[in-house]
Order: structure tokens, then C-alpha cells, then sequence
């Protein structure tokens, strides 16, 4: 069984920039997942990304956690107008290893053609 989240608990945010537009992404829908060593994948929780395209309130993860999965739906922001068209990265999963009581902050800029994610503060 999962040990509770608590004071050891790590915990992840983060936030979208639509590189191409210039400005957050809002309005993306983000999953967070963990697991513990090569164990299944566990959802912890989800949120949407704000006007200012964070996701500030997502859960902490198991205190067993070793590893964190982000997965961005980017489909229907890159899909609107008025830059509109299909998206070649429907989707968007960064996965990454955490560690016990931690804050893990991962930014992800988006174009319609690329993406990046890293370990921001």
C-alpha cells in the first residue's frame, strides 16, 4: 500500500507559455501521476491551467514517491483560434524523478510545432 502524503511529501507545479502567442496557455488540463520505483503509475490528481497558465494546486504525491508524471492535453489550446490548425503534440508527458520533501516546479513552453520542459523554481 501507498504511504499517506505528508511533511516528506514531495510536491509538483507548473505552468504553460504559449511561445508562439507570446503569453501563458490557459485552459489546459494537466494529470499528475506517481510511482514508486518501477511500480505502477498511481493519478495523484489533475487541474487546468489559470489565466496566468499556472497549476498551482496540485496535490503533493505519496511520501513513497520516486517519480512524478505530468500529462498536458495541448491539443485544444494549439487547436484555437486564431491560430487554430491541427496539433501535431496532441499531448505532452514529462515524467521525472523527485526527491522526498521537495518542491518540483516544471515549466512547459509550447509552439504548435515544438515544446520544452525543465526543472524551473
Amino acid at each position: 500500500m501507498a504511504a499517506l502524503a505528508g511533511a516528506d511529501a514531495a510536491t509538483v507545479s507548473t505552468h504553460v507559455l504559449d511561445t508562439a502567442a507570446g503569453r501563458p496557455a490557459a485552459g489546459v488540463p494537466v494529470a499528475l501521476a506517481a510511482r514508486t520505483g518501477s511500480g505502477p503509475w498511481r493519478e495523484v490528481g489533475s487541474a487546468v491551467t489559470d489565466a496566468d497558465g499556472r497549476c498551482v494546486r496540485l496535490p503533493p504525491l505519496p511520501a513513497d514517491a520516486t517519480h512524478a508524471r505530468l500529462q498536458f492535453e495541448t491539443e485544444p489550446h494549439l487547436t484555437r483560434e486564431p491560430a487554430g490548425g491541427a496539433a501535431f503534440f496532441p499531448e505532452v508527458t514529462a515524467v521525472l524523478s523527485v526527491t522526498p520533501g521537495e518542491h518540483h516546479h516544471l515549466p512547459l513552453l509550447l509552439s504548435p510545432f515544438g515544446y520544452s520542459v525543465y526543472r524551473g523554481s
